[in-house]
């Protein structure tokens, strides 16, 4: 099931530090960012495999998940939040800000036999 973290983040007078120090609960194979994103939906699948990171480091996106028992909304409208997603979350991302750019971060390299493109039932 999908989980919301919080990033440990440093403020002060010089700035914001956020780090990703022992949070990523899987080794980082790959990682991709998506930015200037029209009204259209992003993501549309599962994976086999891949467990994923997803932190939106400049403006908002929602991403809706659901993993064939709940359904969730989470919106990552700061960069000091970060999105586990496991292989069994269906997820779509959406609602992106007009300078939304979310970061992900994946467990493996890129395999297009790892996805799962028919939803769930329940969706």
């Amino acid at each position: 099931m999908a989980n919301l973290i919080k990033i440990k983040t440093f403020k002060d007078s010089r700035g914001i530090l956020t780090v990703l120090d022992n949070v990523i609960p899987f080794e980082i194979k790959r990682l991709f960012y998506i930015y200037s994103v029209d009204n259209s939906d992003r993501g549309g699948h599962r994976h086999h495999k891949t467990y994923q990171a997803a932190i939106c480091i400049k403006g908002s996106c929602k991403i809706t998940t659901n993993n064939n028992k709940i359904t969730e909304l989470f919106d990552l409208n700061s960069p000091e939040k970060c999105l586990l997603l496991m292989p069994e979350d269906w997820h779509v991302i959406h609602n992106f800000s007009s300078d939304a750019i979310l970061l992900v971060l994946a467990s493996t390299v890129f395999d297009p036999t790892d996805y799962i493109y028919e939803p769930y039932d329940t969706l």
